[in-house]
């Protein structure tokens, strides 16, 4: 959630659109998540989905990890009920938003505004084929973010693949060819690889040392090295 900058809204058609009145409404939206992890959306009143929440606020929200490229990656989806952010909060709201997006879309406009998920009513998580949960809402609500997702973000992954794009698709060849190898996301326990096979592709979980906790972008990179400096020793002591 915390990586993520776009998600699937399903929303309720209201009667306003009475052809299709009653049936689910799908449509891509950005978001920001507040300390609780409750989605944050800047919305315009001209939007389906938004005359949509207003009349009827229940949805869910689907969410992908970054790069997601197959039914095997994760994903959740985020049951609750979206609600106009009080006048207030808008400002509040807004610079969740900004922080996350770097761009200011809902000034240019002039006439979005905020709205948050209020309520959260239930999580399904899916990790892969095999990995299914429903998660508690009050364990979600009271988790933080790994601080290396929330500080790095882009330009840690930018940096990283910059260094490390070439070695680990080095790394991940020893058994099986590998054309290309790019991290897509990062967290304090390991990182997520998408790799390429020739047209195909699938993201692999690299994970870091247990009890080697990652905060900041140096430590990344000697984590990643390490990983890659043992494979290599590996390969040039093999058993006998």
């Amino acid at each position: 959630m915390e990586q993520a900058r776009f998600a699937h809204l399903c929303t309720v058609m209201s009667r306003m659109h009475h052809r299709r009145e009653g049936y689910p409404f799908g449509s891509l939206v950005d978001f920001a998540s507040d300390e609780m992890g409750h989605p944050i959306f800047s919305l315009s009143p001209l939007a389906i989905h938004t005359r949509n929440l207003l009349a009827d606020p229940r949805c869910t929200l689907v969410v992908q990890i970054p790069g997601w490229s197959g039914l095997s990656n994760a994903r959740v989806t985020i049951f609750g009920d979206i609600l106009p952010v009080p006048a207030d909060l808008q400002e509040w709201a807004c610079k969740r938003y900004i922080t996350k997006h770097q761009q200011w879309a809902s000034q240019q406009w002039g006439n979005f505004y905020y709205y948050r998920m209020q309520n959260i009513s239930d999580i399904y998580f899916i990790g892969g084929f095999g990995t299914v949960a429903w998660v508690d809402v009050k364990e979600y609500e009271s988790l933080q973010p790994d601080k290396i997702a929330v500080d790095g973000g882009e330009q840690y992954l930018k940096e990283l693949n910059a260094i490390f794009s070439k070695p680990l698709k080095e790394f991940l060849s020893s058994e099986t060819e590998v054309d290309d190898a790019a991290l897509i996301s990062i967290d304090s326990k390991g990182t997520d690889i998408r790799v390429r096979q020739g047209a195909q592709f699938n993201i692999q979980r690299l994970s870091f040392e247990v009890g080697h906790g990652v905060e900041t972008l140096e430590e990344a990179k000697a984590a990643l090295q390490k990983i890659i400096n043992r494979d290599c020793w590996s390969r040039s002591h093999p058993r006998t």
